[in-house]
């Protein structure tokens, strides 16, 4: 059990995670039967990596929080889980040939759920061999708010479908209007199409 300064954030934590996961829900109503930018697969690997992010710092808070428990084993098991999770999201991402152009944006989400997994998991089990690690203590309390600005930010793509990676944020600020996805596929097949008119039209004229 966490105690002393360390508790009140903890409760902070579970507090904010757990009002966040009500707006998910709430994003995830409005945002549905919308026109989207993104493949069905993307969307639904991005809400779900939201719910995740947000379920991470939710439960290792307030597992944290019960008397007697080590918070090295919630952080462990659920950073675990979420690099399954994220393992399977890349292999989903990969099984789509023809979304080329969907798969970079997917990078930065799967680096990030990457590292957060990651930090949370070496610190568990340092928290798990020694309960009163107090720098394992504090980079879990890190990797709990950076879970929550993941969710944040994937919930906010998910409501506005936006693109919020850093480089198409710059773009923005510079003015530079990012095409939509599913614009590079209209144009391609628009090209194929004025490419074969005329051969279309001399077999008319035959």
């Amino acid at each position: 059990m966490v105690t002393g300064n360390f508790r009140d954030f903890f409760v902070v934590i579970a507090t904010s995670a757990a009002t966040l996961i009500g707006l998910l829900f709430v994003a995830m109503s409005v945002s549905k039967g919308r026109a989207q930018a993104h493949p069905q697969v993307i969307r639904e690997f991005r809400a779900a990596a939201s719910l995740l992010a947000f379920t991470n710092a939710f439960t290792v808070a307030l597992f944290g929080l019960v008397p007697g428990n080590n918070i090295g084993y919630p952080a462990a098991i659920v950073g675990i889980i979420g690099v399954l999770f994220t393992a399977a999201g890349v292999r989903t991402t990969l099984s789509l040939p023809s979304q080329q152009q969907h798969r970079r944006p997917q990078l930065s989400l799967v680096i990030a759920l990457l590292l957060v997994f990651g930090f949370q998991i070496v610190n568990g089990f340092q928290l798990i061999i020694n309960s009163h690690h107090g720098g394992a203590l504090a980079t879990i309390g890190d990797v709990l708010i950076a879970s929550l600005l993941i969710g944040i930010g994937r919930a906010w793509e998910l409501v506005g479908d936006w693109d919020t990676g850093i480089v198409s944020s710059i773009g923005r600020l510079i003015g530079h209007q990012p095409q939509p996805p599913g614009a590079v596929e209209r144009q391609g097949s628009e090209e194929t199409e004025t490419a074969q008119m005329p051969s279309r039209s001399r077999d008319q004229l035959e």
